[in-house]
């Protein structure tokens, strides 16, 4: 069932939708400020409290820490979005800082609650409560946004996804800004604290509509039916690929390339997100020219010439121009596959949304260790066997050995946007033989 245009209108008129947008854009842009000061603190964990755990295997550890909460986050969403309409938004939203604040306090004092190998379990521990919160995040801000703005979908997840980059960049640059007075990585983590009041204070008394799917009237089992389209499998299939594309080597970046690129790894992640923060406002016009499948495709190709070049940049300039190769092709992937998924299966509300989310998240759970275990595999081999590795001193030839190490890891990762070039194209043709592309309604 769905209403007549002027309900619509009606439904909307009692909340603020101004208000609700930037408390949307405040939590994401929390998320990606956490994510930034993690990525920044990474090799300051790995130093401290993995190497001396193992030295071999710090790399592959770090990776799995890092990956944590993008598992925390797809275990989250994929609960919360089915359950969203019962929950609540209004919970959810404000609940979210409260468990970003407390995962970072976890991990901040991981050094006193445990010592020896254990400290590992408590790292763990605090990045999965953050990607709890995370996951509260998104679980909301999807099916809100795609709520209040049914006719702009594509444009306006893309404009709310810009304060991802956009937390990113205020997280780096002040991440390395404190590096640069000696502020130790904890004060970093601590950080987060602040735009975390900030959302829990702005949600108090704040009116959360209904979900889309809800308001038009459609029941559950409609919503679970959508699930069963094999086009809708795969794009779920597709959003493993393009997240791995965009999100690991972003978390990567700083503990990898520091070294090979000869500048802090951390500023590519600062330039790379810039880009994205005024692209994504500039998303509506490139999609209504080529549609969403179109700029998918042409997404898939930068990313996989710009991971290839990242992986054998050598110099600030050469990095650069890879990070703005690489930066331009992930730029549109995530809020692009989201409205896609919501203007082709809209009756599957929060649940498909939600669902797209997880896809993306789990596969940096694999793909971050993987990225990890291929630089640790690397520089064994490179050194001739792990204890010539553990011999060996800081130094020129040290430096050497990690250096491609980290540069093997990142043209692994180039492979997975090249598969989706293939993918994307049959769905673009698909829906030209079909008369173009097409969002539904409801």
């Amino acid at each position: 069932m769905s209403f007549p245009a002027a309900h619509n209108v009606d439904r909307h008129a009692g909340y603020k939708k101004s208000r609700l947008f930037f408390a949307s854009s405040l939590a994401l842009a929390m998320a990606g400020f956490n994510a930034s000061m993690r990525a920044n603190t990474a090799a300051d964990l790995q130093r401290i409290f993995l190497d001396p755990i193992d030295k071999v295997r710090s790399a592959e550890m770090i990776g799995g820490i890092l990956g944590l909460p993008f598992l925390g986050y797809a275990v989250t969403i994929a609960i919360g979005s089915p359950l969203l309409d019962f929950i609540g938004m209004g919970l959810l939203l404000p609940l979210s800082g409260i468990f970003f604040s407390a995962g970072m306090v976890i991990m901040m004092l991981a050094g006193t609650l445990a010592s020896g190998p254990d400290v590992y379990n408590i790292l763990w521990l605090g990045a999965l409560v953050t990607g709890i919160g995370w996951g509260m995040v998104e679980t909301v801000i999807n099916p809100l946004i795609t709520t209040l703005y049914p006719d702009e979908k594509t444009g306006k997840l893309n404009t709310l996804h810009a304060w991802w980059p956009g937390g990113l960049v205020i997280g780096g640059l002040l991440g390395v800004a404190m590096s640069n007075f000696g502020i130790g990585w904890q004060v970093k983590l601590g950080l987060v604290f602040l735009p975390a009041a900030l959302l829990v204070g702005l949600c108090v008394g704040l009116k959360f509509p209904p979900t889309e799917r809800k308001a038009a009237g459609i029941p559950a089992r409609e919503m679970f039916r959508e699930l069963f389209n094999p086009l809708f499998f795969i794009l779920f299939a597709s959003m493993f690929l393009t997240a791995a594309s965009e999100l690991a080597p972003g978390q990567w970046v700083d503990l990898a390339l520091s070294r090979t690129v000869h500048m802090p790894g951390i500023l590519l992640l600062v330039y790379v997100s810039g880009l994205m923060f005024l692209m994504r406002h500039f998303a509506g016009p490139l999609v209504h020219k080529l549609s969403p499948v179109g700029v998918l495709w042409f997404s898939s190709l930068g990313a996989a010439l710009g991971l290839v070049a990242l992986s054998v940049a050598n110099s600030p300039v050469t990095a650069l121009l890879a990070a703005t190769v690489w930066g331009t092709g992930v730029c549109y992937m995530w809020p692009t596959m989201l409205a896609a998924a919501s203007e082709r299966f809209p009756r599957g509300g929060a649940l498909l949304l939600g669902l797209m989310g997880t896809a993306g998240t789990l596969s940096i759970q694999f793909v971050l260790p993987m990225m990890g275990s291929i630089f640790d595999d690397k520089k064994v081999e490179l050194a001739g066997g792990a204890a010539a590795f553990q011999a060996l001193q800081p130094g020129p030839e040290l430096d050497r050995i990690l250096g491609i190490a980290a540069q093997t890891s990142f043209r692994f990762v180039a492979v997975l946007p090249a598969l989706l070039l293939i993918v994307f194209a049959g769905i673009w043709f698909y829906d030209r033989s079909k008369g173009g592309y097409r969002a539904k309604k409801i």
